[in-house]
């Protein structure tokens, strides 16, 4: 029996390797799958995680009608959560990122001081974490929180670390993550670093991303490959906070700076970001307006990245929030059919795709 036994057990030794080498190679959906948008978002009244589903890229449904899928409390140190972002991986996952920061925490009896630090000494806010979560299904997370001034010692005295985005560096096969940052009170700049493969941890220490040229803070920073150029959009605090775009053939260095604004307010506006419409050559720029009472999302529509055409705000143009209202930060991504309806049965939503 033995000698039956041993080319059996071997054979299924051999065969292993070939069998996880099989089950590793993830099938991810191309543009010609895609048949939704999914927007992700937050509120200054929650602090909590918000998710908006769509079948034409105008009109976004809230899929826990207005209430949050994730409160801010279960997952950030400081209790609250803002600034996500949504990315598919190419190991076939989703990652989420979010800015560790309550800003109302002393009110909601969180922490008995305005800030964890001293304002005068880290400027405002002074959050050092973002929380970092993983899904496969865009309904069950796992999630750990990032403490960036513990990362490296050259990150101690960090003021604060805000929106935080992420791409795939085709060139070095990683996922790039990139955020707002500053040192104490200087200006924020915005930085990027590589991650590990379980995206828990920095790899690299953050490096500038692009020198911004005006003596001015920049940050959100959002970063689209069309073609062979990176398109950056961020919100520039040179004469009022607006949007302005930088390009580059590289995905971490050599944005050429360019002082046209692409967005089209007359008030303080941030968080740009921008999403393909799927099938069509077009591209869609959102941006936070906070200047206005209540704030609302703006959005304007480019084929070229040269010439921005406005659609106005929410609700008051061709772009429709349905279910919900006072929105900040968004960012969308594509999703197919069929994972847009597993989202909204999730939720007892009821759409169909």
């Amino acid at each position: 029996m033995k000698s039956l036994l041993r080319p059996l057990i071997l054979r299924l030794l051999l065969l292993c390797p070939v069998c996880s080498l099989a089950q590793s190679k993830v099938k991810i959906p191309q543009e010609k799958d895609m048949g939704a948008y999914l927007m992700v978002y937050f509120k200054d009244d929650t602090h909590g995680l918000y998710m908006a589903l769509s079948k034409d890229g105008n009109s976004f449904t809230d899929v826990n009608n207005a209430k949050p899928i994730i409160a801010g409390d279960t997952i950030a140190e400081q209790k609250g959560i803002r600034d996500p972002y949504i990315y598919r991986a190419p190991d076939g996952m989703f990652y989420l990122a979010l800015t560790d920061l309550h800003i109302y925490a002393q009110k909601a009896g969180y922490r008995t001081t305005l800030w964890e630090r001293d304002v005068k000494d880290y400027g405002w806010g002074n959050n050092r974490g973002l929380v970092l979560m993983k899904s496969k299904d865009l309904i069950h997370w796992t999630h750990t929180v990032l403490r960036v001034d513990q990362a490296y010692p050259e990150l101690a005295n960090i003021g604060c670390a805000w929106a935080p985005e992420m791409i795939y560096d085709e060139v070095k096969k990683k996922t790039m993550l990139y955020f707002s940052m500053r040192f104490g009170t200087e200006k924020e700049k915005v930085y990027y670093t590589y991650m590990n493969k379980d995206f828990t941890k920095m790899e690299t220490p953050p490096k500038v991303l692009f020198d911004y040229p005006r003596p001015a803070a920049y940050i959100d920073a959002d970063i689209t490959k069309v073609g062979n150029k990176y398109h950056l959009v961020y919100a520039s605090h040179d004469g009022g906070s607006h949007i302005e775009h930088a390009v580059s053939d590289s995905v971490n260095t050599g944005y050429v700076y360019n002082p046209q604004r692409v967005d089209a307010e007359r008030v303080g506006d941030e968080a740009p970001t921008i999403y393909k419409r799927i099938g069509e050559n077009k591209w869609v720029l959102i941006y936070d307006i906070y200047r206005i009472t209540p704030n609302n999302f703006g959005f304007s529509e480019t084929s070229d990245f040269v010439n921005f055409t406005n659609l106005g705000h929410f609700n008051e143009g061709i772009m429709k929030a349905t279910n919900f209202s006072i929105p900040k930060h968004p960012n969308v991504i594509q999703l197919t059919s069929k994972e847009a309806q597993k989202l909204a049965d999730s939720w007892k939503l009821d759409m169909k795709f």
